[in-house]
């Protein structure tokens, strides 16, 4: 068996939802100029996709870069767990002392060990370490959801070089979505599911007292939810789909059979999802663990319940504030560890922050319908097809109902 690692290219015509609706309401805040994570000024992604020539394999890597100065300047963070089976290394830190000084990535479960192995493996290839002198202190951050329908989990393709490639070549264009990097073999209310992202612009003031506009950009990897329980802007899209599936099954025994084994899949257990939300409003760590909590919204506009034994974990950053870290180590003392040294931040009035709340949760609801739109049917391990979402189909429904 062989192995490739590259992108998606496609034969049918996948676009994202404010394509394919244009007129659709999707908030009051508008999205950044790529409607991506990587609006954000100084946010770099990097996805990329493994599959096998026979089908088995069909997994990837996302790799977030919250700044590029990460390893000496820490953003503040909060971390939430709307419900908690699924991982994401590095949370304890995280919540002990709000500082996000990792990159982050996202993959399949079985993958995680790898991931974090290459997190380390990049940061002393980085960082020119000689061999045997490790001076400094770094818990990866790697988050995972399960892809074991689609894929053979137990062929462990996923690599520390993988994480290495990503982080090495993370950039600030648009991220790529549907069956790309972690979400590639996900699946999304029992649609083809993946990677998807979006952004607003939340108008808002200075420490001046001046305009300033903020950035608030989500991504997904979107791999949970029951079909029935599938909306959009309301609309139960899902369940109209669902039976439609149901009549046609009736009149057609394969179809028929295909349908009774993947309701037999559905009903076994719920997926997950991770969200990282990023922004350069200067927020403190409470009030980003608030911003993460956000999240949830967004999500239960599209159907997610958080059911037992879903995974769905939520990272906010922000990159308003630069924290100095790596400043106290065996060999180095840049401050002492005795001496109470204050920082001078900024940080966003809590009475202020409503619009920051609006923005993540839009922005994530629309970040899941951006992964549905742009994934594309597959068939992989044990040849599982999961059909993507029939975008003309949804046309007709919502210009019917909404």
């Amino acid at each position: 068996m062989s192995f490739t690692s590259g992108t998606v290219s496609s034969k049918e015509s996948r676009v994202r939802l404010r394509d394919l609706l244009p007129k659709l309401h999707l908030g009051y805040w508008k999205p950044g100029p790529l409607n991506s994570l990587t609006d954000v000024p100084g946010v770099l992604v990097h996805t990329q996709e493994i599959f096998a020539d026979n089908g088995a394999v069909n997994t990837g890597v996302t790799s977030i870069l919250p700044r590029k100065g990460w390893f000496n300047n820490a953003c503040y963070a909060g971390i939430f767990s709307f419900n908690g089976s699924g991982e994401m290394t590095g949370s304890h830190w995280i919540n002990e002392t709000g500082l996000l000084h990792s990159p982050i990535v996202i993959t399949n479960s079985f993958s995680v060990g790898a991931a974090y192995q290459g997190i380390y493996e990049y940061t002393i290839k980085a960082q020119g370490v000689e061999k045997g002198n490790v001076d400094w202190f770094l818990l990866p951050v790697v988050a995972e959801t399960f892809d074991g329908y689609l894929n053979d989990l137990t062929q462990f393709v996923v690599r520390p070089e993988h994480i290495i490639n990503g982080l090495e070549n993370a950039s600030s264009d648009r991220v790529r979505e549907g069956n790309v990097g972690g979400g590639t073999g996900m699946i999304c209310h029992y649609f083809k599911g993946g990677t998807g992202s979006s952004s607003r612009i939340v108008e808002g003031l200075d420490c001046k007292g001046d305009p300033k506009n903020y950035t608030v950009g989500v991504l997904v990897q979107a791999n949970y939810g029951r079909p029935q329980h599938f909306r959009i802007a309301g609309v139960p899209v899902g369940r109209i789909l669902a039976q439609e599936a149901d009549e046609a099954a009736q009149s057609n025994p394969a179809i028929k059979m295909a349908r009774e084994a993947l309701d037999k899949e559905k009903n076994r257990k719920d997926g997950s999802i991770i969200v990282i939300i990023a922004t350069d409003a200067p927020l403190h760590p409470t009030q980003l663990q608030r911003l993460a909590k956000r999240a949830t919204v967004g999500l239960s506009r599209v159907g997610g319940y958080g059911h037992n034994p879903s995974g769905d974990i939520f990272l906010a950053f922000s990159t308003g504030n630069e924290i100095p870290v790596q400043s106290v180590s065996m060999e180095r003392r840049a401050v002492d560890p005795f001496k109470p040294t204050p920082l001078t931040v900024e940080v966003v009035d809590d009475t202020s922050i409503n619009g920051l709340f609006e923005a993540a949760a839009d922005a994530t609801e629309e970040s899941i319908y951006n992964a549905l739109c742009m994934a594309e049917t597959m068939v992989g391990n044990r040849d599982h097809k999961i059909e993507a979402l029939p975008l003309e189909r949804v046309r007709e429904i919502m210009e019917r109902y909404a």
